[in-house]
């Protein structure tokens, strides 16, 4: 899981972008605390070949998991 709460953009875009390029894995799972990176990291997923998909854990944060298509 990735962690960026706290993180603006583009930060949280990058630290995704950088564990699909070094890893390839299936499915990668994001914590973040705005929904604009939620928007963000969305869009990059859709460019990278991903699905994305969120729910809001609580008041505050949001779990995105990206799934390979």
């Amino acid at each position: 899981m990735i962690d960026a709460r706290g993180l603006s953009c583009p930060q949280p875009v990058i630290l995704i972008k950088n564990a699909v390029e070094k890893t390839h894995e299936a499915q990668y799972t994001l914590l973040t605390d705005n929904m604009a990176c939620v928007e963000n990291v969305s869009r990059f997923a859709e460019s990278a070949g991903y699905n994305a998909e969120y729910k809001k854990e609580n008041e505050e944060e949001f779990l995105v998991t990206l799934t390979r298509k």
